[in-house]
């Protein structure tokens, strides 16, 4: 999971919804505050529509050591949703190697040249870089999530890109701009999350934020964002009781800007569906145990199941 990059179209709007007041991001100017949450909402929605946004995503699968014949023909081991019929072998070696050869004439490039022979880099944690193999819009390359591999198609002329109507909200309403306390822990946690797909995912907790609704206590534990600054790596990944009905079942994610005297704001009216809601194509960390909140958070996103 790219948590940099859900983070960027978030952390925008936590520099403008502080609405500062005497440099206090705890206070807060009600009117404003709606018009920096709807222009957030807009520049979500043209993220989404974005040629590389989660919606271009149209095709994925599971690998495993072998070999496959990759292209759109139905015969294929790896059927791809469009591009050449056929595009080349694809060889997955028991050091977990892969090596494709690809068929001369497809007009398929990897690095701006011609794919033939090459050795594919997977998208991984730790690793920047990765082998992207381009056929006109569409785009196939590998990833690996803890052990499994598996392999993304995206397609900036997607049907689901250009038939996307944009995404239901729960009013706005400032009483879900909550002022939490902010407990660090003597040291950093060390957890594992659970993905979509029921594959681990390491990750590391720093304490939790305690807050109050309608007079009871509720807390919920963030991981860090290791790739975004440090006044801004905390990602929360929680469940309520809106989870499931009105919102998307599997987590629902949420950002927030680094503690200032021990206090930090949540905005849940900035609470996101993950990936996996917009695309089957895409794995996502899922809600652990610990942020299954005990309320309905009526605010932020909604979910609707999408054509597949």
């Amino acid at each position: 999971m790219d948590f940099k990059k859900w983070g960027s179209c978030v952390l925008l709007l936590l520099a403008l919804a502080a609405c500062k007041q005497e440099g206090n991001p705890f206070l807060l100017d009600s009117r404003q505050y709606h018009r920096d949450v709807e222009q957030w909402r807009s520049q979500r929605i043209a993220r989404l529509r974005a040629p590389d946004g989660w919606l271009s995503y149209i095709g994925s699968g599971r690998l495993k050591k072998g070999s496959y014949q990759v292209g759109s023909a139905p015969t294929n081991d790896v059927v791809l949703p469009d591009g050449p019929e056929q595009l080349g072998t694809l060889d997955i070696g028991a050091d977990g190697a892969v090596v494709i050869n690809g068929q001369a004439g497809t007009g398929a490039t990897l690095n701006g040249k011609p794919l033939r022979q090459a050795t594919l880099q997977p998208v991984m944690e730790g690793v920047p870089d990765a082998s992207r193999i381009q056929m006109g819009s569409g785009e196939f390359y590998l990833v690996r999530t803890g052990t499994v591999l598996g392999w993304r198609y995206r397609d900036a002329g997607s049907t689901r890109r250009r038939d996307f109507r944009g995404i239901d909200y729960f009013p706005v309403e400032t009483r879900w701009r909550v002022e939490a306390q902010w407990h660090p822990f003597p040291e950093a946690l060390k957890a594992v999350l659970l993905t979509s797909i029921g594959t681990p995912l390491q990750a590391t907790v720093p304490g939790e934020a305690v807050f109050e609704i309608n007079g009871r206590s509720h807390r919920l534990q963030p991981v860090l964002d290791e790739d975004a600054p440090a006044s801004r790596r905390f990602f929360f990944i929680f469940s309520d009781r809106t989870s499931g009905r009105e919102t998307y079942g599997g987590a629902r994610y949420l950002y927030a800007a680094a503690p200032q005297d021990g206090k930090l704001v949540l905005d849940f009216n900035l609470a996101l569906n993950p990936p996996c809601a917009l695309t089957p194509h895409v794995v996502c960390p899922i809600a652990p145990a610990v942020n299954r909140l005990d309320l309905a958070v009526t605010a932020g996103e909604k979910y609707q199941a999408l054509a597949q």
